[in-house]
């Protein structure tokens, strides 16, 4: 049984049956539109809310996003929660609180809250410490709301940008996924709020990028890709709560899955808080992967696994639970292992406290405060990744400024554009036709002009047209055309629309087939061009598209490109600020560009023959590499000196010295990599091992050290425990996982043991020092739960 204080002791040993169910379930007060999977056919059979008294007879766990799935003035609903919260302590025999969870993806779920950027942005700025304050400000918000769980980060790695649930990633790396994510998990939990770890383990990698399907993963991929994030964020982040997988892994639904919610998570790394079902996941077992027989079996399944708490409301586990136990064919000692952990969490959260919800609630409350926007802009501006420039870019550079700017395309004067799926915009206001955001949120298009003026460049005039819809399939662009011939500049802002289950472009349910740009946006795109007229393409997208007709066409092509990973409230103004000048470039991709749909999956993880070469016409390199991203200045890295030898298991030192040898002050994203040469099973042809941001000013250096535990080349052996083993390690500093010393791309994708001559053709810019070896020396290393994971970086300036 979990380890609990005696009076959660003691309030478990006075509850009846029905009074243990009650606190391992939740209650939906509100079913308005769609935003869980099925949510329309598995809450039909939940009581009503005019029934709450007769639903809390026996107490109640979870209240299910009492702000988040409609809106609701966030004074008044605060007002009815305490009063619903005191009313649970005076009616129900036990008097218990319930515990408030909220989404908080891309900030509080709620109206009027502000809305950050989507965590692929998070990825794009490589910036954990700034990601930690956005987190704390959400979780600020949350606990003035009574609100105790969020449920974020999620810390799935991307490996198929057809995945609709890209844009709720941090990347394709699991070092860049675990360091971010944590980060976030510490700024949430620091302010109050219990952080939610999710999906618990290997979503990410269903086939073909379809939702819930099934996932093809052997043990090795499992272990060394998708758990390190959740690891690191369990070990070191030290989160409060868990939830599952929808998916299956090797015929087994994770929901079902004892080995990993209980064997992996709480015996071997020690996890004591508190697992959630992702929303309808228990009753899924029975309708969906039909390993169970009945509502009985899937909570009897699901309980034995693991998981304490079931969402979004009781189904499973109040009376088919209750009957499971009765008959015997569930010992009521799960339930009690349930019960006991969600009481603690209660606790730990201050809900057991007699003074619990005995103030007063908040009389005025500002959810998106200056101090918000303030952040979401630096978070968003620190986001944008510079994909190629002929020089166009800035425009403040031009020696005289654009007089006349057209704005084209369907994301260059829609608010809704730059948000992400689990935006409140976007997630429920769509069911709510006719309510504002509640929020000020200036499309591209509101931004120019400040922008221009903030950049002291005169106003221009600016033609605004939305060109072509999302997902259109428009032949004729005849009024962007005329907009862009009378312009010295055209600003085409294309990308997605998040939505959920068909409703958008990208977002939950809403997989791709195709990884071209949605509707007719290539084709409107590609008419602007041949005007002649400069144009800036702007991809405001959350996953990664197929783009290489624009970035390295041999005939006309956009002068300059921009991707923005739905850059949240602030993100029209930062993109505008990137357009002047006010604001230098230094997002760099957290996920591959993709050459292809046809090359998908993909990752820069792959070993040798998972690259292109004489042996494949197939060619799936990226058109741009994880880790790229351009700037208006110019860095160079000299000097990398690394310790020749370690012994396995300890931690051995790279540095590098980095100068900005622009004219401009800026900031760059210094990447350090490794490549473990021989294995005794297949190693990636490159990895990240750590990384570094730094703002240096014209002709300014800095020297980094970076301290590399050699676990960064931990792996799973034959036997599947994670191992260092002896051997040589190659190690260099790059702008990017594709950089080599002479400033073309690597021939690494088969580490030139292959030639490729698709590869060889290929040339994307980029920096890095020459490769150093490190000898790892000494006995197998055998990892263990205290070995460090992450890179510590010194900054000396030279």
């Amino acid at each position: 049984m979990p380890q609990v204080s005696d009076r959660v002791r003691d309030l478990h040993a006075r509850m009846t049956l029905e009074e243990k169910l009650a606190q391992i379930v939740g209650y939906w007060l509100d079913q308005n539109g769609t935003v869980a999977p099925m949510q329309s056919e598995m809450a039909s059979g939940q009581k009503d809310p005019g029934l709450l008294r007769e639903v809390t007879e026996h107490g109640i766990g979870h209240y299910t996003r009492v702000y988040g799935t409609r809106p609701v003035d966030p004074v008044e609903r605060a007002g009815w929660l305490w009063a619903e919260q005191r009313r649970l302590k005076r009616e129900t025999r036990l008097g218990i609180p319930a515990l408030v969870h909220e989404e908080c993806l891309t900030g509080l779920a709620a109206w009027r809250a502000a809305t950050f950027p989507t965590p692929l942005a998070w990825g794009a700025s490589f910036d954990p410490e700034l990601v930690r304050e956005v987190g704390r400000a959400i979780g600020g918000s949350m606990r003035t709301l009574g609100v105790h769980q969020g449920l974020a980060p999620v810390l799935d790695v991307v490996r198929d940008p057809r995945w609709g649930r890209v844009d709720e990633c941090i990347g394709e790396d699991p070092y860049l996924v675990g360091t971010v994510g944590t980060a976030y998990v510490r700024g949430l939990q620091e302010s109050g709020v219990h952080a939610t770890l999710k999906h618990f383990a290997g979503y990410s990698g269903s086939i073909a990028g379809r939702n819930h399907a099934p996932v093809a993963a052997g043990p090795r991929e499992i272990a060394d890709v998708y758990l390190p994030p959740f690891e690191m964020a369990v070990l070191e982040g030290g989160a409060r709560s868990v939830m599952n997988s929808y998916a299956e892994l090797d015929g087994v639904p994770v929901a079902a899955s004892e080995e990993l919610l209980t064997e992996l998570l709480r015996e071997r790394w020690g996890f004591d808080g508190v697992v959630v079902a992702d929303y309808f996941a228990v009753a899924f077992l029975e309708v969906m992967h039909r390993v169970a027989a009945d509502r009985g079996e899937a909570a009897a399944q699901a309980l034995r696994a693991g998981i304490d708490v079931e969402l979004p409301t009781g189904d499973a586990y109040l009376e088919p639970l209750a009957e499971q136990v009765r008959s015997g064919a569930l010992a009521e000692a799960y339930v009690d292992r349930a019960v006991l952990r969600a009481l603690q969490q209660k606790e730990d959260l201050g809900l057991l406290d007699p003074d619990a919800f005995e103030d007063e609630p908040p009389r005025a409350v500002d959810l998106d405060p200056p101090e918000h926007r303030a952040l979401a802009r630096r978070l968003a501006e620190e986001s944008v990744v510079l994909l190629a420039n002929d020089g166009t870019l800035p425009l403040g550079g031009w020696e005289t400024p654009p007089s006349r700017v057209a704005v084209i395309g369907p994301n260059a004067a829609r608010a809704d554009a730059l948000m992400g799926c689990y935006s409140f915009v976007n997630h429920v206001l769509p069911h709510h036709p006719g309510v504002a955001a509640g929020i000020d949120i200036p499309s591209v298009a509101d931004a120019l002009p400040a922008a221009f003026a903030t950049a002291g460049l005169p106003a221009p005039q600016l033609v605004v047209v939305e060109g072509c819809t999302v997902d259109g399939d428009e032949q004729e662009f005849d009024e962007a055309v005329d907009a862009a011939s009378g312009a010295d500049l055209a600003v085409v802002v294309v990308g997605d629309h998040a939505g959920l289950f068909g409703r958008g472009t990208v977002g939950e349910g809403n997989d791709a087939e195709s990884l071209d740009l949605p509707g007719a946006q290539r084709r409107m795109v590609e008419a602007v061009v041949a005007t002649g007229t400069p144009v800036v393409l702007v991809l405001v997208t959350g996953r990664p598209y197929a783009v290489g007709w624009a970035l390295d066409a041999d005939g006309p092509a956009p002068a300059a490109v921009l991707q923005a990973f739905f850059p949240g409230e602030e993100g029209g103004a930062a993109i505008a600020d990137v357009l002047t000048g006010s604001v230098n470039p230094s997002g760099r991709l957290p996920v591959s560009l993709p050459r292809s749909t046809g090359a998908q999956p993909y990752t820069y993880l792959h070993p040798v023959l998972g690259g292109p070469s004489d042996v494949t016409s197939a060619d799936s390199s990226p058109t741009r590499p994880f880790g790229f991203g351009l700037s208006y200045t110019a860095f160079t890295y000299a000097d990398l000196a690394v310790d020749r030898s370690v012994a396995a298991g300890k931690a051995f030192d790279a540095a590098v010295t980095v100068t900005n040898t622009g004219t401009v002050a800026g900031s760059d994203v210094v990447q350090l990599y490794g490549h473990d040469v021989q294995g005794t099973v297949t190693r990636p042809v490159e990895q990240l091992l750590g990384y570094a941001r730094v703002t240096l000013a014209p002709g300014e250096s800095v020297r980094l050290t970076f301290r590399v535990p050699t676990g960064r080349f931990a792996f799973s052996d034959r036997r599947m425990v994670r191992v260092v083993e002896p051997g040589d390690v190659q190690v260099w500093a790059a702008s990017h996982a594709g950089a080599s010393h002479d400033g073309s791309a690597t021939d690494g994708t088969t580490g030139g043991a292959i030639p490729s001559r698709e590869r060889q053709g290929l040339s994307v810019p980029g920096t890095a020092t020459p490769r150093a070896v490190v000898a790892i020396v000494g006995d197998l290393h055998e990892v263990s739960l205290l070995d460090p994971r992450t890179v510590q970086v010194d900054r000396a300036r030279v």
